[in-house]
Order: structure tokens, then sequence, then C-alpha cells
């Protein structure tokens, strides 16, 4: 990957920054310069380690960060700022934001906040609008389980009605003991999303040591998104369950 890309979910709690984190930790091995952007930053005080700060503890260093507006309260940004009486972000500063890094960086990442169609103002604009601005590719970030289909294909159908096309999809949390209807979404996940699966996160993958994280992280991603993951072009096989390899002998496992 390279130039700007958006990480948008299928909702709240599904794994982004730690995606995130994996997607910068790939393109770092391949050699090439990452930033992060993280427009709406809720939930979170003043001074407290925010999601951009996050990624790149788990993605190390070299991992350039920028973030626009911070709001205390656990909200969609819209809400948030309104009861903070701040400033919303608005599409046009995150897009300005984005190609100022994408100037001096191979590969800017945009996470977004909860899922694709939060608003970020007023007026309702939405991360979406942020992406078409910038003609941005998206990754949708989606769970593991029961429910996730629908949720992925209202995600990826709201992308292609406005024009925006998203490179796969990544799922935030496999876990260890995965029931049926978790192992058949691995087969069932890219003919509702309409685009492959590039990607399977282990349950656990954001409490690794760092170094550990580092090490594993390409190995989850498929080649599309700069990973080493097996499998054919478009990513994971549907019966490909032992995702948690990538952890054995870390101690999360």
């Amino acid at each position: 990957m390279r130039g700007i890309v958006v990480v948008t979910g299928t909702g709240t709690e599904v794994g982004k920054t730690v995606v995130t984190a994996a997607l910068a930790t790939a393109a770092l091995a391949g050699g090439r310069s990452v930033a992060v952007l993280k427009p709406a930053q809720t939930g979170v005080a003043d001074g407290e380690p925010g999601d951009a700060e996050r990624v790149r503890e788990m993605a190390g260093e070299d991992v350039t960060i920028a973030e626009l507006a911070r709001y205390p309260e656990p909200l969609a940004p819209a809400t948030a700022a309104r009861r903070a009486g701040m400033e919303p972000v608005r599409p046009d500063r995150i897009a300005g934001a984005a190609r100022r890094l994408a100037a001096d960086h191979d590969l800017v990442l945009v996470e977004g906040a909860g899922g694709l169609l939060v608003r970020y103002d007023e007026e309702g604009a939405t991360l979406a609008d942020a992406a078409r601005l910038l003609e941005a590719e998206t990754v949708v970030v989606a769970a593991a389980g029961l429910g996730t289909l629908n949720a992925t294909a209202l995600t990826t159908e709201a992308l292609r009605n406005r024009g925006l096309r998203t490179l796969g999809v990544v799922i935030g949390s496999f876990p260890t003991a995965p029931d049926l209807a978790t192992r058949c979404n691995l087969a069932d996940l890219p003919e509702a999303a309409g685009c492959p699966l590039l990607g399977v996160l282990p349950a656990g993958a954001g409490a690794l040591e760092p170094a550990d994280f580092r090490a594993a992280a390409p190995s989850w991603l498929a080649g599309e998104l700069g990973g080493c993951r097996s499998g054919s072009a478009s990513g994971v096989h549907g019966d490909d369950v032992s995702v948690s390899s990538g952890l054995r002998g870390t101690g999360v496992f």
C-alpha cells in the first residue's frame, strides 16, 4: 500500500487501532515511511495516550502520528464536540492534514472513530466524506462472529455508493476457540462484503509486547496489505482457522 488509506470499521470496538498498527508495521517492514492520522479522539483526557499513541507504541517510534482534536467524553465526534463546546473536525480539515502528511510519507493511514457513518460535525459529515475528498482507498475492519456479515455488507455498500474503493476486509480479533458462525464467516465475509478478506488478527494481539507484535503482524495480513500471510491473491482461505499461530510462544496462548 502507498498513498492515503482510510481505516474504518463496521462499528466500535472491532479492532481498528490494532489493525492500523499492524498495517503500519507491515509497511515499515517493507521499507516504507508511515504516518497515522487520528482526526477525532474521543473519550480520552488530555495527557492520556490516545489511539495514535497506541499505534506508535505497537508499531514503533518510526511512525509519525497526528491527532486533530480530542474530546473528553466517549461519544460520536459530533456529539462529543458539541457537549464539550469545542469545534468539530470537518472533512476538509481531515483531508488537508492527510495530504500534508502524504507529502513526506509513503503511506498515510487515517483511522476513523466508530463506524463509517458516525457524524463528525453538526451538518452530518462523516469519515466517508473525507475519504471522497481524498479519493482514498479504504480498509474495513470487521468483527469475527455472528452479525458481522450484515454490518460488513452495509459498510462496503455505503462505500461503493460513494464511489470509494475498498481494498479488503480485516477481522480485528479472531477468537482462539471459534464457534460455528465465526468459522463460517471466514468463507462468507468476502461474498457479503464484495471484496476480499485480507487479514485476520488473533484475539489478544494488542496486548502483545511491542517486539512480539512487530514480529508477528505481517503474518496476519495478505500481500495486498503489505503482509506475508500465505494464501491466494484473495487473501485468507475460507477454511483457515489457524490464526492463533502468530501468537504462539508469546504468552498470550
